[in-house]
């Protein structure tokens, strides 16, 4: 995904130039972030009738949980923001060994 894209994404997801697998995931995820108490079973549907195999779905809860749960400890315990050169290291260890190396169990 080039760079002009991810920036179009982080601006407004929602007019960002991406395909409709992507756009089902990210919606459903501002909803489970924002909104959880109103996420019905037809709104994980909706993800298997975009193109998302079950266990995407089940890779995006856990990608979500996860950085939900950092994003308030980080504000709760107000952690100080990495500086660019500690920021491009951790996203090249991430691109290179994926975030499955901290996958949970299941």
């Amino acid at each position: 995904m080039s760079p002009d894209v991810v920036k179009a994404i982080l601006t407004n997801w929602q007019s960002a130039p991406i395909d409709d697998r992507l756009r089902a995931a990210l919606a459903f995820l501002e909803q489970v972030t924002l909104r959880p108490a109103s996420v019905t079973a037809p709104d994980a549907a909706a993800l298997l009738e975009a193109g998302i195999p079950a266990d995407g779905v089940r890779e995006l809860l856990y990608v979500c949980f996860l950085f939900n749960v950092l994003d308030r400890l980080a504000d709760g315990l107000d952690f100080d923001m990495p500086d660019d050169t500690t920021k491009a290291r951790m996203s090249f260890l991430a691109h290179k060994l994926g975030y499955g190396v901290a996958k949970l169990p299941g």
